[in-house]
């Protein structure tokens, strides 16, 4: 049954259930419970409103459903596969190949949850960047302590459900099954990701963290196994390769050896923050947002001279991250808590690129993109300081080339600089934001304001390569038994669709040894 409600309805059980009794003119006797499926906020009209997918039991008792694990087997001495990387695409190939009797060789350069929560702390107040241990390498990937949102449009390349249902198998809540933008959190992900961690030891897998790779060990056109930086090798005939977008000294090492990869179009832009308030104000049109309305999010989309200009990654109540991998770059990213209780809200607003962007780093083959990309991070750097404090502008002020007299108060820990931006980013780039951002105006009233500030660069939208695989194998187009995997190989773009990806390649290793 669909409804479409008041959010004090939604938010209130005794609220709902005599809604739906006077609706549906029932005896209250009879109605024995209503269970919410799907819900999501309707704010196209100046009330905003919660439509709500909901199955009602009548004269019927209600059993709630209990998410439970698989029953992994012990895989201790079964066949192995290595896996590179330890973010969502490698957590979840490791438990679908347990699931099917394979052992998993899980290889991570950073830290475990726990420990690189004092490398992130490095980051922040100390403006340290360990190379193997910041927001984007370390167990869980990018997005456990940058992300933390379950959304994807990818419905089409695997089983959505079963990675949601795995998340709360392993301690999420039951409402990321029906949110339609389901969420988790960064600060609820690291104990879920350490809970996945302690499954695949005791079933038998195998996790080193710490631990580099540096080369492939190749027979010919057949992979054999791994190198890492402490002259230990791994050996195994199927290899998943998930390092996640911004393993720039993988994809450095696959062109070395000759191993086809691609270049691939990202977006690049900047990440600008309001105050939640405000986009409450706009998005909900009212002066305060209720009580049973979760803070305000958007996804606007312009076309700028050919174009897309575009949001990316909203964090509604959330932070920005410094997410350089390493010293001399600045890198910005986004996240909320579980609760999204923050102040301010931010997102990502970037430029769709193409091919011919990347010519001036035409020498560089592939790996043009990822130059141009980190030609930007290492102007950014220079412009902030020379540390991780991030080149920065109020919102008109950038839209109007102006530097900033002053800036407010950010969420972005390591602190900003006023500077022009037009000094950091590409012309084309700096002038379809300009443009893009009076749009923005023209759709959301009272979005451009200099209450609003801009930092510069949000570029890692995405992966700068693509590695080939096989569509129906998944293997490597030159190398048998190698699996491109996640966002990384380009085949992903976030949390789920990046588990999705480690699953089919799973399924496929499993399939090719039946």
């Amino acid at each position: 049954m669909q409804i479409r409600v008041l959010p004090e309805v939604a938010g209130q059980p005794e609220a709902l259930r005599d809604y739906i009794l006077q609706k549906e003119q029932l005896k209250p006797e009879d109605l024995r419970h209503v269970e919410i499926q799907r819900r999501s906020v309707d704010a196209r009209s100046r009330q905003a409103y919660m439509n709500l997918k909901v199955c009602l039991y009548i004269n019927e008792e209600f059993e709630p459903e209990e998410i439970s694990l698989p029953d992994y087997p012990d895989v201790s001495n079964a066949r192995e596969v290595i896996i590179v990387g330890s973010g969502p695409a490698g957590m979840f190939a490791a438990l679908e190949l347990i699931e099917r009797g394979l052992k998993p060789i899980v290889i991570e350069r950073g830290k475990d949850v726990k420990d690189r929560i004092k490398d992130l702390k490095g980051i922040n107040v100390d403006h340290v960047v360990n190379e193997d241990s910041n927001y984007c390498f370390g167990e869980g990937g990018a997005g456990t302590y940058s992300d933390g949102k379950l959304y994807t449009r990818s419905k089409k390349r695997g089983d959505t459900k079963k990675v949601l249902e795995l998340f709360v198998g392993f301690g999420a809540v039951k409402e990321i099954l029906v949110e339609s933008h389901p969420h988790i959190g960064t600060n609820k992900l690291p104990p879920i990701i350490a809970k996945m961690r302690e499954c695949i030891l005791q079933q038998g897998g195998e996790i080193h963290f710490n631990t580099r790779v540096t080369d492939l060990i190749l027979e010919g056109e057949q992979i054999k196994g791994v190198k890492t930086q402490g002259n230990v090798n791994f050996y195994a005939e199927d290899v998943i390769l998930a390092t996640g977008h911004s393993a720039r000294d993988i994809f450095e090492m696959l062109h070395r050896n000759g191993v086809a990869i691609e270049l691939k179009p990202l977006a690049i832009g900047v990440r600008v923050e309001h105050p939640q308030s405000l986009i409450d104000s706009i998005q909900y049109n009212c002066k305060t947002r209720g009580e049973y309305l979760p803070p305000a999010a958007y996804n606007i989309v312009k076309q700028e001279d050919g174009r897309g200009v575009y949001s990316f990654c909203m964090c509604p109540g959330g932070v920005i991250a410094p997410c350089a991998t390493k010293p001399g770059e600045i890198v910005t990213n986004g996240w909320s808590s579980s609760r999204r209780a923050r102040a301010t809200a931010n997102s990502g607003i970037v430029v769709e690129l193409h091919p011919k962007d990347f010519e001036p780093f035409s020498e560089y083959g592939p790996l043009a993109a990822m130059e141009f990309q980190k030609s930007i991070e290492q102007k950014a750097w220079q412009e902030g300081g020379k540390t991780q404090t991030a080149p920065a502008q109020r919102l008109v002020d950038f839209v109007n080339g102006k530097v900033s007299s002053d800036l407010p108060n950010t969420s972005y820990s390591p602190g900003i600089t006023s500077v022009e931006l037009g000094s950091v980013l590409p012309d084309f780039i700096h002038k379809r934001l300009q443009q893009g951002f009076r749009d923005f105006n023209k759709s959301m009233r009272g979005y451009l304001t200099n209450e609003a500030v801009v930092h510069a660069p949000e570029s890692r939208t995405s992966s700068p390569v693509k590695i080939p695989r096989d569509w129906e194998s998944l293997q490597h187009t030159q190398i048998a038994g190698l699996y491109p995997c996640g966002e990384g190989a380009g085949y992903a773009g976030g949390i789920v669709s990046a588990a999705m990806d480690g699953i089919k390649c799973a399924v496929r290793i499993a399939e090719s040894h039946q």
